[in-house]
């Protein structure tokens, strides 16, 4: 990798169309705070990457000054919020033809406002989850990614760009050079734009997709007619590319001649890369560069190639940013520095255009240009390292997501149709939390058709950014709104709620006191599970709340169903609580208010009550009425003053308020606060309790754990109810057991 000035302004080429316009919020995002660039100038396309600061709003809580003059208000309200601009780090990944090189660099030189950016990194020639995918032919759904495994190497990366390299790679830092072609996406171009006049990459593939290769190509039956059967060959394998045209005289449509070069070139790639593979006994090959595209067409000959070649022994898998991994290589360099070990990065959905294909049937590319397109990635940067936690009984197998939307079209249907649905609430509910703002009308509206398009995005492609989830939608809105300077919609109800909770907790844990050690568990129970009808996520919750402002505590317990209930392993749990007690139990929260306060805190104070240490994780960012770390340390403060076991408890660190570095309504087991994982191995922690239908059923419903967990759960949905046999409210109270 070498390092070169930024350049100054430099002629441009006689045939660069120079009236092409580069709108900076659309394609070069947060420029003018850009601090560090690198570019990757292939043959064909040029990569770059960049690193900027964002400024942002961020909502705040923290205590009344009890020395001054809120003494009255505090009583009303458990802490006061304020927002505050907060910077944040992010990657920005751009491509476009090389065509544009100098337009685009002189557009980024005329906008750099900020004179400490002196070196650009150059190379020619983090990991971010739901990254990899295997590709199937006719499979439903075509795509499968790949779980982020923990053992990923040794593997072979094929780079394809104008031609084609291949790496062996053995660990992080450990590689080699072992091969490559000549033939490769420039040879696909070049011959292309001969073939079929047409000169721009993209359109070669959109003829390729409306091709009829066998039109072209002789295929085995063609040689052999039905006596290939007896061969045990297939007659529809390519015998000879382009074989029909030294004998046929007629003309050929450049559709069918763009679809023969393209499995041609796919074909030899596959096979090359497939024995290679074999030589160095390596079963995994990644391939990368912007030749692939998503292309469908691409990657179901490369991965046939491959299988076919190694008698399946050898697997194909592509990349959602391909073409990226140089740029990133050469960011990387430049940034070591940085001390990368000290953070994580994580795909911003609001500024990424999701897996680009030039299919026609998979709608246009995002960031369309006269005469080529711009394909946009985002990442931002989180403060602190994320790990999986360690009581995880097969990381490599772990899954968080229930249900794979891709996978099964009526889940993905209804999720996609509620979602819409729900569009106008949240931009209601986002200018409510902002009624000094006079803007916020006019950022909401924003925010929604960015959201709206993201959604449609994710009908036509449900694969764009991965395995499309519940959680990804959820997390997708979330940075959307966050992108509108929208934090925390929710921070004004979340006060208020947790006031309300807050003067009733005394009353709550008395009577709970008052009761037998039996009863007294399976109200602690019913707590729990009442406390988690709070959700304002729920559309049927949410009705609820904003039509009948006095629901509270008891009507909460009232709705839930009777026992039996949906899932029901509460004896087990009782039996079990009869036996010793717990070492350490993790706990992972949910809502704000009565939740977490009337709900989790008495459970917490009973397990404290039996000698269990309490780990108690709640989320490092809002999300929805999620209760955040910053709100449970201020309501841990106003439960000590009230409560002596609490109080007690906090002062010798048997209960360990922690953060569990997301910022999701859902939950992801493989991406904690490493602090978090490093405190759970320390106190040997024996239990998991994890609560919330998003975090106990929309993921986590299958995790298996070393150690016991119990999971639970009010369902919130009335679809996801009846899909899952029961109803409205039904309940999941799920305890399990490691086999020993």
């Amino acid at each position: 990798m070498a390092e070169c000035g930024a350049s100054g302004g430099g002629s441009s080429g006689d045939g660069l169309d120079k009236s092409i316009t580069l709108p900076p919020d659309e394609i070069f995002r947060n420029l003018e705070n850009a601090k560090r660039f690198a570019i990757d100038i292939g043959g064909s396309l040029t990569k770059l990457a960049y690193y900027s600061t964002v400024q942002h709003k961020v909502a705040r809580v923290r205590s009344f000054d009890h020395a001054g003059q809120d003494a009255e208000r505090d009583r009303e309200s458990p802490y006061e919020i304020s927002v505050q601009e907060e910077v944040t780090p992010r990657l920005h990944f751009i491509k476009f033809e090389n065509s544009y090189i100098e337009a685009c660099l002189d557009f980024v030189r005329d906008h750099l406002v900020n004179t400490e950016t002196k070196v650009i990194h150059a190379t020619g020639g983090g990991n971010i989850p739901h990254e990899a995918f295997a590709y199937q032919k006719d499979a439903d759904p075509e795509f499968r990614f790949q779980t982020n495994h923990p053992h990923i190497f040794p593997y072979l990366l094929v780079n394809i760009g104008s031609g084609v390299s291949i790496v062996k790679v053995e660990t992080e830092d450990r590689f080699e050079w072992i091969g490559g072609s000549s033939i490769g996406g420039g040879t696909f171009w070049g011959l292309g734009a001969l073939l079929t006049r047409t000169q721009k990459f993209d359109e070669l593939l959109h003829l390729a997709a409306r091709g009829q290769h066998a039109n072209v190509d002789m295929l085995v039956q063609d040689i052999y007619g039905g006596a290939h059967q007896t061969l045990g060959l297939s007659g529809n394998l390519i015998a000879s590319s382009f074989g029909k045209s030294a004998t046929t005289d007629q003309e050929f449509f450049p559709e069918d001649m763009a679809k023969s070069l393209l499995h041609m070139i796919s074909n030899d790639i596959g096979q090359l890369a497939c024995f290679y593979a074999r030589l160095h006994g390596l079963d995994r090959v990644y391939f990368g560069g912007f030749f692939i595209r998503g292309h469908p067409v691409t990657m179901r000959t490369i991965t046939y190639s491959i299988s076919f070649f190694s008698k399946g022994e050898v697997q194909a898998l592509f990349l959602r940013h391909e073409g990226y991994l140089g740029a990133i290589g050469a960011f990387l360099k430049g940034a070591e520095q940085d001390n990368p070990d000290q953070y994580s990065w994580g795909e911003n959905y609001a500024g990424s255009s999701g897996l680009m294909s030039s299919a026609p049937e998979l709608g246009p590319a995002q960031g369309t240009l006269k005469g080529g397109t711009f394909d946009l990635l985002e990442m931002d940067r989180l403060e602190r390292p994320l790990v999986s936690l360690p009581l995880l009984l097969d990381p490599a197998s772990y899954v968080p997501d229930t249900v794979d939307l891709t996978d099964d079209a009526l889940a993905r249907k209804y999720w996609l149709g509620c979602f819409e649905d729900a569009l106008d609430g949240v931009v209601k509910r986002a200018v409510a939390s902002q009624p000094g703002a006079a803007d916020a009308a006019e950022r909401a509206e924003k925010f929604r058709h960015k959201y709206w398009d993201k959604l449609q995005t994710l009908r036509l492609q449900p694969f764009a950014y991965g395995t499309l989830t519940v959680r990804s939608l959820l997390d997708t809105r979330e940075h959307c709104l966050n992108e509108f300077n929208f934090p925390d919609p929710y921070s004004q109800v979340k006060q208020k709620e947790n006031g309300v909770a807050l003067r009733c907790f005394r009353q709550v844990v008395q009577a709970l006191d008052a009761l037998a050690w039996e009863e007294r568990q399976l109200a602690l129970v019913r707590g729990l599970l009442a406390g988690n009808v709070f959700d304002w996520g729920a559309k049927a919750v949410s009705d609820v709340l904003e039509s009948d402002p006095q629901f509270g505590f008891e009507e909460a317990k009232r709705k839930l169903e009777e026992r039996p209930w949906l899932v029901d392993s509460y004896d087990t749990w009782l039996q079990r609580l009869k036996g010793p007690p717990h070492k350490c139990a993790l706990i992972f929260a949910d809502n704000s208010g009565v939740d977490v306060i009337l709900g989790v805190f008495p459970f917490v104070r009973e397990l404290l009550s039996r000698g269990t240490e309490v780990i108690l994780a709640c989320n490092s960012g809002p999300a929805l009425n999620d209760v955040t770390y910053g709100e449970s340390l201020l309501v841990a403060e106003h439960i000590a003053a009230m409560d002596p076991v609490i109080h007690s408890a906090l002062g010798e660190e048997r209960l360990l308020l922690m953060q569990t570095g997301s910022s999701s309504p859902c939950l992801d087991l493989s991406r904690l606060d490493e602090r978090l994982a490093v405190l759970v191995q320390e106190r040997g922690a024996d239990l998991v309790v994890i609560e919330g239908m998003g975090r106990a059923v929309h993921t986590n419903y299958g995790a298996a754990l070393r150690c016991e967990s119990l999971k639970l759960a009010v369902l919130k949905n009335p679809w996801l109810a009846t899909r899952l046999g029961g109803r409205l409210f039904s309940v999941i109270f799920k305890f399990e057991a490691p086999a020993q």
